[in-house]
């Protein structure tokens, strides 16, 4: 063998050992269990440049934005705590009304069904957020709420201007 190629070889000798001392430290199980987020969030942001870039259709823009938004919650998370998934659970309706919106707005026939889902989807994952983060405090809020409004139907309702009943005489 020449010298060049003895260089190669070792080299490669060299690596492949100290590949397996870190995998023995533990090295790669670290950055595995700290950075598979990014399993997620880049392919998604791949997919969004392949569309601004002119190289993919409107329709990935729905797994773009599903995994964009899973990859930042996960990666959330992973770093912070998993118990933050009991109140942030709501983002994963976020990430499809996310995915469904951007390809609505992208789309060339544009399909208000779609846009009004997505922002359906939207509203519902923020209301939820919300009652999730106060707790059991918003049962009590949201069944004072339907009591109240159900009080000012049986009560309130049609008293002013005539006593029509609920029914406009029928």
């Amino acid at each position: 063998m020449s010298s060049k190629n003895d260089m190669k070889l070792g080299v490669f000798i060299a690596a492949a050992g100290l590949v397996i001392l870190l995998g023995k430290l533990g090295v790669f199980g670290f950055l595995g269990r700290a950075l598979w987020p990014l399993i997620l969030l880049i392919p998604g942001l791949i997919l969004h440049v392949l569309f601004f870039t002119r190289r993919a259709s409107a329709s990935v823009l729905v797994p773009a934005g599903i995994l964009t938004v899973y990859g930042l919650l996960f990666g959330l998370c992973n770093t912070w705590g998993w118990g933050l998934m009991r109140h942030l659970w709501p983002v994963l309706l976020l990430g499809i009304a996310v995915g469904l919106y951007e390809y609505s707005l992208y789309a060339s026939p544009r399909s208000g069904g779609l846009t009004t889902t997505a922002v359906i989807l939207g509203l519902l994952s923020i209301v939820l957020f919300i009652f999730t983060s106060m707790g059991t405090g918003a049962l009590y809020l949201l069944g004072a709420v339907l009591v109240a409004a159900g009080l000012w139907l049986m009560l309130g309702r049609g008293r002013r201007g005539s006593r029509k009943k609920w029914n406009g005489g029928w």
